[in-house]
């Protein structure tokens, strides 16, 4: 994002002064979806695409913020009962009350904000707005006192009391923790995280957006999570040590079949199986194997459009033409029911694959794609 461009229009909206200028990242996921709030295991990275925002302290009471992108300004106080309409807005007033429940003393400030991470592209968007003034609002106002992980958290509460999305702590994770050339094997239950470097020789990170926007909030994502959680009830009666799906096995998953519905046993199999490749993934990139790496993500969109559901036709359709053309590895990134392809490309393959994607999809659904190559870039930080 360009930050002149921000901090112009920063001025123009305001009182002709300068701030402070932040930025953090959307984020990838190699592999796991959807395994984060069944307590298992994640592998994101942030992207060089995120949400750029100029903050000054304004001396009031309120927050005056100017959404670039909208065309759209809003003002709001800092109580619990000044929560603005505005869906964007909300984001920023939910990081505000987290922080201040978490001790922070925020005062108003004028904040003017851009992004360039693809909407609905299953990128992170939202993480990237909530991880960015998280950062900021902890430096102006908080004298650095929350943690990352508390700031991850942050964002994730406000999306849970806020913005009505029960979402895992990932996207948040990745935006605040990002790191220039790695990807992160996250532990969603214990936090534990470790750093991979992911520079494959030979190979490209690219996404195929479909171009079919997903809304998470009124998805069936919420819905989904609930059979999640059916399922480990249902094992407990058994197990009362199991807290997750992370603790069960197929084998705890096949003794309570004939107790839970047909669909909450599919979901329970995916989400097993899923925390499995992760921790499989993992060995591989130790090994530098990565067509096992492609292999566990071609069964990672089998099980999303098979057993979790959260696949569409035009997903289904661009794995099947990462296939045909011979891709590593392909499948559905993000919640689902939209979005994104991820896909590990031999660099000999990378140009007959774009060009093939984009025909054969074109033709199927009146439409070309997006292509957007990955690079792997920093999380939140302070940028002047």
């Amino acid at each position: 994002m360009d930050i002149d461009f921000v901090r112009s229009r920063f001025i123009k909206h305001f009182d002709g002064t300068t701030g402070a200028i932040y930025t953090s990242p959307g984020r990838i996921n190699l592999i796991g979806e959807h395994t984060d709030y069944n307590g298992g295991f994640v592998f994101p990275g942030a992207v060089d695409k995120g949400i750029t925002a100029e903050i000054k302290p304004n001396g009031k009471n309120k927050v005056c913020a100017y959404s670039i992108d909208l065309k759209d300004y809003v003002e709001f106080g800092l109580n619990e009962e000044d929560a603005p309409k505005a869906s964007w807005a909300r984001y920023i007033f939910g990081v505000c009350r987290e922080m201040i429940k978490r001790g922070v003393e925020v005062k108003g400030f004028n904040t003017a904000f851009a992004g360039d991470v693809p909407l609905g592209a299953g990128m992170s968007s939202s993480a990237a707005l909530e991880s960015t003034f998280a950062f900021a609002l902890n430096e102006l106002f908080g004298d650095n006192k929350i943690d990352k992980f508390e700031l991850a958290k942050v964002g994730q509460a406000t999306e849970h009391n806020y913005c009505g999305v029960n979402c895992g702590i990932m996207d948040q994770f990745a935006s605040v923790f990002g790191k220039e050339g790695h990807l992160m094997c996250l532990d969603c239950r214990s936090l534990e995280y470790k750093y991979y470097p992911f520079r494959p020789e030979g190979y490209r990170l690219v996404l195929v957006d479909s171009a079919v926007k997903h809304e998470l909030a009124s998805s069936a994502y919420n819905k989904r999570r609930q059979s999640c959680e059916n399922v480990v009830a249902a094992i407990k009666e058994n197990h009362p040590e199991v807290e997750f799906l992370r603790d069960c096995t197929m084998d705890m998953l096949n003794k309570v079949k004939a107790q839970v519905t047909e669909e909450d046993y599919k979901r329970a199999e995916y989400v097993i199986e899923e925390i499995q490749r992760v921790l499989d993934v993992c060995d591989a990139l130790e090994r530098n194997d990565y067509e096992t790496v492609g292999q566990k993500m071609y069964e990672t969109h089998q099980g999303m459009s098979k057993l979790y559901e959260v696949s569409c036709e035009e997903l289904d359709a661009l794995n099947d033409i990462a296939f045909d053309c011979g891709v590593t590895g392909s499948r559905v990134m993000g919640g689902g029911f939209g979005g994104c392809t991820i896909n590990l490309v031999k660099n000999e393959l990378y140009e007959t694959f774009i060009t093939t994607a984009k025909e054969r999809f074109k033709k199927q659904f009146g439409r070309t794609p997006k292509v957007y190559d990955v690079v792997i870039s920093d999380g939140s930080h302070r940028v002047c």
